[in-house]
Order: C-alpha cells, then structure tokens, then sequence
C-alpha cells in the first residue's frame, strides 16, 4: 500500500490499533457526499480516476442524482488514498491518454461504505440527493436496500409526528412552513412505503 502527501509517497504512519480507529472515525466525519459517491463508485471494483468521473459527469450512470466535476474527482480520489479508504492497485494504458492509476477500496473503506449505507438521512430534504445516493449504490451492488428503506421511514415518521405538534402550536407563516414540511414529510413516507 502506497501513502501519499502532496505527490510524495510516504512511509505508512504507524498507529496504534485504538489509534487507528479513532483517526479514522475522526476522519470520516469529514467526508462530504461526494466523497462517499466516489468509495461507493471505487468500491464496485478496481477502477481509475476517469473512469469515475464518467459515472458521476452529468451524462453518467451516478451523475442524474449526484454530479462531480472530473477535477473534484480526481482531488476526492487523492483524499480518499489519504485517508486509506481506497488504495493503488496497478496501473493500466489509456486508449488516448496516459497510464490510469486503478484505485480499489480498502477494508476499511468497505466498512466505513457499509456503515454510511446503512444509515438514514436525517433531514427529508437530504432524500431527493443522499438516500437516492445511497439506494443507487445499493442496487449497483446487488444489495438488498430493505433495511434503510425501513429505517429512513421510521425516521421521517418520527419527524413527521413532531411537526405536526410543532403546527399545532404555529400561527402565520411558521404555520405555512410547517405545512409545507409536513406536505414533503408525509409524500417521503408514501415513496419509503411503496419503494420496491
């Protein structure tokens, strides 16, 4: 496994194993969306920067639910061997371009991958872009979506009886608003209910 540092390849750190797991878990509260789209795109196999990009451009396979430009992949896959979530594994001759450096996920980028899966989105608003996220990774990988499904209703039913208290109490345009989060609220709930 190769460690780099701004184009210089390193020796790796040595930690502890309790080290270890708490820089990563540090670390992994950092990781942005799309961070986790490019582990979750790096984690179906062996692959290169570009390749990535293609999937998560515009056009691509990822891109109609979340979009990274090529420069902002290319930057995520350098953090995410930083953080030794994905590692070197070859190289391989482009058809037109230079050698492609193949990158694929680590152990611990598997689990952490595996944990952020299985986790709900917090806020309804996140379900348009995240838990779509996550649900198309979990198709691509064959994995049965059945318990986040379950569990991000659980948690926007738990959202949706609280704002109704909160409208109850509401007068003017507070009121609108909690309308208007009920509304989005319970039609996430309908889509949970009927998904697959």
């Amino acid at each position: 496994m190769r460690y780099y540092q701004i184009g210089r390849l390193l020796s790796p750190p040595r930690r502890s194993a309790r080290q270890t797991l708490d820089v990563t878990t540090d670390r992994l509260q950092g990781l942005t969306p799309g961070d986790w789209a490019v582990l979750g795109v790096v984690a179906e196999e062996p692959t290169h920067g570009f390749a990535v990009a293609q999937r998560l451009g515009p056009e691509g396979q990822l891109g109609r639910i979340w979009t990274l430009p090529r420069p902002v992949v290319y930057q995520v896959v350098k953090k995410l061997a930083q953080l030794e979530l994905i590692a070197e594994q070859g190289t391989e001759s482009g058809a037109r371009g230079p050698v492609r450096t193949v990158f694929s996920a680590t152990p611990a980028g598997r689990r952490a991958l595996d944990r952020w899966l299985a986790e709900p989105v917090d806020h309804v608003r996140d379900v348009r872009s995240l838990l779509l996220l996550k649900l198309a990774l979990l198709d691509r990988a064959g994995v049965d979506p059945g318990p986040l499904v379950a569990a991000q209703r659980e948690r926007v039913n738990a959202q949706l009886g609280s704002l109704r208290e909160e409208r109850n109490q509401a007068a003017g345009f507070d009121r609108v608003v909690l309308d208007w989060r009920i509304a989005s609220s319970a039609a996430t709930v309908d889509f949970l209910r009927r998904y697959r």
